[in-house]
């Protein structure tokens, strides 16, 4: 792995954001926070839920600091959410130019909550955010359909085709 591909797979995760977040801030406030199907009770709860990690595995790996876990009830509206989401991708597109290819292999001390510390690569967890927010996507786009709101596709070859190489 190279530092162009994280900064690629970041790209490609901001742009499939940004055409989740336009139909996100098409919900009302009660559709954001309702509770539904899911592993984080809420669309709310689920993205806040992706960018508290995201922005976790960023600090853990030398960029800007965190803090405590994000508190849902702490983004009460769409526009919070996507006002923080912003900070943490200028936070992450500043931090990857920093790295070299070698950093990345540079191994990071982390634990789970009540679990034993790991040692991973530091390439390996910055990738791992990325995943971990595709998944995360996918939970929120079914959500919508439920709602009744189509959120598009946002596949990575549908970001190839339409991303400037």
């Amino acid at each position: 792995m190279r530092v162009a591909d994280l900064e690629r797979l970041y790209d490609y995760s901001y742009w499939a954001n940004r055409k989740l977040f336009d139909v996100v801030s098409q919900l009302s406030p009660e559709e954001f926070t309702r509770k539904v199907s899911g592993s984080y009770g809420s669309i709310r709860n689920a993205l806040v839920h992706v960018l508290s990690g995201e922005w976790g595995w960023l600090d853990r790996c030398g960029g800007e600091p965190r803090g405590p876990r994000l508190n849902p009830d702490d983004y009460p509206t769409v526009e919070s959410v996507l006002q923080t989401w912003r900070r943490v991708e200028g936070c992450v597109r500043s931090f990857l130019p920093t790295l070299t290819d070698d950093d990345l292999a540079k191994k990071i001390e982390f634990a789970f909550p009540g679990g034993p510390t790991q040692r991973l690569a530091l390439g390996e967890l910055m990738q791992h955010a990325v995943i971990h927010g595709v998944h995360h996507r996918g939970q929120v786009a079914l959500i919508l359909r439920e709602l009744g709101y189509a959120p598009g596709n946002f596949d990575f070859v549908i970001y190839c085709a339409e991303a400037p190489s």
